[in-house]
C-alpha cells in the first residue's frame, strides 16, 4: 500500500499499473486512458500523509485499512490485494 501511495505521489504511472490486478475494473478501460486518469490525478493532488490502521496478511489474499490524506480531502480504504507470480496486486476496496 505504501508503494502505491508514493507511487501516486510521485507519477510513477507504469508502476500503479503493474501493481494493479487484472481484474481490477480500471485495468479494462483503455490503456491511454487509464494512463492519463492515473497521471491527472498525480499532477493535480498534493499527497500529504499516509496512515496504515490495519493490515490483514494471508497466504494469497491481504487487506489493508489505510486513511490517505490530500490536499482536499481524506479517504479511508479497506483494500484488497491478491498474490499473483509471488506479487501483490491491488484487486479492490471499501470505502
Amino acid at each position: 500500500m505504501r508503494s502505491r501511495y508514493s507511487a501516486y505521489a510521485l507519477g510513477l504511472i507504469e508502476y500503479i499499473m503493474a501493481t494493479t490486478h487484472p481484474n481490477n475494473p480500471d485495468a479494462s478501460i483503455a490503456l491511454a486512458d487509464w494512463q492519463t486518469s492515473i497521471a491527472e490525478f498525480s499532477k493535480t493532488t498534493q499527497f500529504m500523509g499516509l496512515n496504515i490502521l490495519e493490515f490483514v496478511n494471508g497466504e494469497k489474499e491481504a487487506f489493508v485499512t489505510f486513511e490517505a490524506r490530500f490536499d482536499h480531502a481524506m479517504m479511508k480504504e479497506k483494500s484488497r490485494f491478491y498474490k499473483m507470480n509471488e506479487k501483490w496486486l491491488y484487486h479492490s476496496g471499501e470505502f
